[in-house]
C-alpha cells in the first residue's frame, strides 16, 4: 500500500507515470491504441493467472460458448482494457466542447438528460465495461455537473494527477473515505451521484443474480435511491470501430414507483440495476473487465453446503423477470454450481 511507503517510492512511481504518459500523448490516439491492442495481446499471452480467471468467468456467464468463442472474447477483453488505460490519458484532448460529437455517438440517452435537464437529484451508474470514465466527463464537458464516487489509488501522487484529468472539465470525484455526507449532499442540492456498480461487496452483500449465479453487491446505491427517492439511470459508454469512438446509451431508468409496493424494494432495486449492467455486458462481452472477481464472495448458505433459505427464494422469485429456468439454475445445490471466478 502506497501510505506504507517512502517517498522515494511514491516519488518514483508517480514520474515513472507521468513520464510514460507523456511518451504515449506525443502520438496520435489512433497510433497509440493500435500499439495498446498489440500490448494487451502480449499480455494475454503471458498473464496466465488472469487469461484463466477471465476465461473461467467468461465460462460461467456463457455456458453455450464454444472454448474458442471464450478465448476470443477474453483477448478482445485484455486488448479493450490496455487501451483504456492510454484512453485515460488522452481524454482531456480528444474530448471538449468542440470535438466530442466526432468521438461520440449518443444513442438512447434521451432520458438521462430528461432527468438532468430537470435539475433534480438523479443516481447514474454503470459498471466495469465500456470507458466508464468518458460517461461522467462527457457529461462535464456538455455542462452537467456530475459527482463520482471512486476508490482513490492508493499512491497519493498519482491518485492527484489522476483526479485532475478527472476532474478537467467539472466533474468532482468523491473518495470513499468522506463519501456518505458528500453523497447525500450531492442528491440535496438536484444533482448527479455516478457509481460504478459491480465491484463484489464481500460476505455481507446483497446477493442477487449475475449471469445466472447470485453475486454481492453493495446495499448503498438501494439505500440511497430508496430513502431519497431518486431515480438510478443505468447508462454506458461501448467502444465502437476501431479508434476513439464511442456510443453512449441507456439500458435502464428504475423510477421510484417501480420499487414502492415491493415486499423488499432494496432487493428489488440491486437485482434490477445488476440486470440491467448484465444487459450492458452482453452487449460488447469483449469489453467487459472479466478478470476481476465478481463472483469471489458467495452467500452463506453456499459456503455451509445446504438449501436456498426460504426468504432469498421469495426474493428472487418475486423478480417480474425471473423465469423458472434462470430458478433453476439459482437453485442447484452448492455441489454443483460452477467454481467461483
Amino acid at each position: 500500500m502506497a501510505q506504507n511507503q517512502g517517498p522515494i517510492a511514491v516519488w518514483s512511481q508517480y514520474l515513472a507515470a507521468r513520464v510514460a504518459a507523456m511518451g504515449l500523448t506525443m502520438f496520435d490516439i489512433d497510433t497509440n491504441l493500435r500499439t495498446a491492442a498489440g500490448v494487451g495481446r502480449v499480455m494475454y499471452t503471458w498473464d496466465k493467472r488472469h487469461r484463466e480467471r477471465a476465461c473461467r468467468s467468461i465460462s460461467m456467464a456463457f455456458p453455450e460458448w464454444s472454448q474458442a468463442k471464450v478465448e476470443k472474447t477474453c483477448l478482445g477483453s485484455f486488448e479493450h482494457f490496455v487501451q483504456l488505460a492510454i484512453e485515460v490519458c488522452h481524454t482531456p484532448r480528444v474530448i471538449s466542447t468542440d470535438s466530442w460529437a466526432r468521438r461520440t455517438t449518443t444513442g438512447n440517452l434521451g432520458p438521462a438528460l430528461e432527468l438532468l435537464n430537470a435539475r433534480k437529484p438523479v443516481i447514474l451508474l454503470t459498471g466495469h465495461l465500456g470507458n466508464w470514465e468518458v460517461l461522467g466527463y462527457l457529461l462535464a464537458v456538455i455542462g452537467y455537473e456530475v459527482d463520482a464516487v471512486a476508490r482513490p489509488i492508493d499512491n497519493r501522487l498519482i491518485n492527484d494527477w489522476l483526479l485532475g484529468i478527472r476532474e478537467n472539465k467539472g466533474m468532482r470525484i468523491i473518495t470513499k473515505w468522506d463519501a456518505t455526507d458528500r453523497m447525500l449532499d450531492v442528491l440535496g442540492r438536484g444533482g448527479a451521484l455516478g457509481f460504478i456498480a459491480d465491484q463484489n461487496a464481500g460476505d455481507k452483500g446483497l446477493f442477487v443474480p449475475f449471469f445466472g449465479r447470485l453475486a454481492s453487491s453493495y446495499k448503498s446505491i438501494g439505500l440511497l435511491a430508496i430513502s431519497q427517492e431518486v431515480p438510478v439511470v443505468c447508462g454506458y459508454a461501448h467502444r465502437i470501430g476501431p479508434g476513439f469512438h464511442y456510443e453512449l446509451g441507456v439500458a435502464d431508468v428504475i423510477q421510484p414507483e417501480d420499487w414502492q409496493g415491493r415486499a423488499d424494494p432494496l432487493y428489488y432495486v440491486t437485482a434490477r440495476y445488476a440486470r440491467a449492467i448484465e444487459t450492458m455486458v452482453r452487449m460488447r462481452p469483449e469489453q467487459y473487465l472479466w478478470m476481476h472477481r465478481r463472483w469471489k464472495s458467495r452467500p452463506r448458505h453456499e459456503r455451509k453446503g445446504v438449501p436456498m433459505p426460504n426468504t432469498l427464494r421469495r426474493n428472487l422469485e418475486s423478480l417480474p423477470w425471473m423465469d423458472q429456468a434462470q430458478m433453476d439454475r439459482l437453485c442447484r445445490p452448492p455441489a454443483e454450481m460452477d467454481h467461483p471466478a
